[in-house]
């Protein structure tokens, strides 16, 4: 178990890293959802687009952290200079941006309904939304990230 888990500390990392920015990204999206109504009321609803604001916010806090994290703990650097990989991976994540706001999107309209109950926090579909949103994505992005941005 642990020759495993030494050779696949990268994918480790990755999702601890992942995990740690998902926590920032949910986070601040349940922080944005439930204040921005408050001051911009077309934000529930914006042309049948739910929450864009929180959801483009509270992503860019993810990615953030998440290029940080990644830096620090997962890959290497040296394939491209410190410019070039940041820019690099804000196209990235721009392009997972996208795709997950489409993914909630179509979570929240589709999939997600109802609350669930876990006894000590309740789950709201936009919760629900987002978290499967994440989950899609990042699959997509640690394959891309590490071949396309870092020593692949």
């Amino acid at each position: 178990m642990r020759e495993l888990i030494l050779r696949q500390k990268q994918i480790l990392f990755f999702i601890i890293a992942g995990g740690l920015s998902a926590v920032m990204e949910i986070g601040s999206f349940k922080i944005f959802s439930t204040y921005l109504p408050q001051f911009l009321h077309s934000e529930t609803n914006f042309h049948g687009i739910h929450y864009p604001l929180s959801n483009i916010f509270s992503t860019c806090c993810g990615i953030i952290s998440n290029y940080f994290l990644s830096i620090w703990f997962v890959f290497e650097r040296g394939k491209h200079s410190k410019r070039k990989e940041f820019a690099y991976f804000m196209i990235i994540s721009f392009i997972s941006t996208l795709l997950s706001l489409s993914f909630f999107q179509i979570f929240y309209s589709f999939v997600f309904k109802d609350n669930i109950n876990l006894i000590f926090y309740t789950l709201s579909p936009e919760i629900l939304s987002k978290i499967a949103a994440i989950l899609l994505v990042s699959i997509l992005n640690y394959s891309v990230k590490k071949k396309v941005i870092f020593n692949g």
